[in-house]
């Protein structure tokens, strides 16, 4: 009686063991395979919207190249009885609940990436963002600053260790322009280093990458001029 007691007992305890693995099994999959083609996934389809809206606007501005000197006239006047500016008001893009402002192309780290403008913890965990200056426009003269986390996976800014001088990167913006980057400098800092944000780029459209490093003490820092 006391051996089947205990025979019975090894035959629940294999069977936990056995559902735990299957179990654990089942969130590693996940999380490390399915999780993160998914969020590829979305990644491409968002910037694939960001494109398409692009295009549209670009259209459209090809479009009113050919209205006549009077339909302009009347756009104008419709405009001023309406109380409106005559700037129009942008579409959106979106990927997740965030804002894009464009999207980040690296080659060498297979990486195309939408740029957000916020810099929230959730929006840190979605894709890279802009955090300074406070209010980005990319391509434009001065220093932009890019971060993104290292979560050691290859994803995000995960193998911009891997990055050297030389190396390029790709910036397409809200006007739906690309702008090509070559790297000219990379070093690691204090987590709290923000001395180079605002530096003198002689009015050139300059970035920099931040990102962790592995031992998420220091910051991985790379320097990017446009060509």
């Amino acid at each position: 009686m006391s051996a089947n007691k205990y025979g019975n007992t090894l035959t629940v305890i294999l069977i936990i063991i056995i559902v735990a693995v299957i179990v654990g099994g089942g969130i590693l999959l996940y999380n490390y395979v399915i999780k993160p083609h998914n969020k590829e996934k979305e990644a491409a389809q968002a910037i694939a919207e960001f494109d398409k809206l692009m295009g549209e606007d670009n259209n459209q501005g090809q479009n009113n190249q050919e209205v006549d000197i009077d339909e302009i006239d009347r756009e104008l006047q419709r405009i001023a009885e309406e109380g409106k500016s005559g700037t129009g008001t942008k579409k959106k893009t979106y990927y997740g609940d965030f804002v894009m402002i464009g999207y980040i192309t690296i080659p060498k780290t297979n990486i195309k990436l939408p740029i957000l403008e916020d810099t929230s913890p959730k929006a840190l965990e979605t894709s890279v963002a802009v955090l300074y200056p406070s209010n980005p426009q990319l391509n434009e003269p001065g220093n932009t600053v890019i971060i993104g986390h290292n979560y050691r996976n290859g994803k995000l800014f995960s193998n911009n260790k891997k990055l050297s001088v030389g190396d390029k990167v790709l910036i397409k913006d809200t006007t739906g322009r690309e702008l090509t980057y070559t790297i000219y400098q990379k070093f690691e800092t204090e987590a709290n280093d923000a001395s180079f944000y605002n530096r003198d780029t002689n009015g050139i459209p300059e970035i920099t990458l931040s990102t962790c490093t592995d031992d998420s003490k220091k910051r991985t820092i790379i320097f990017a001029k446009a060509e």
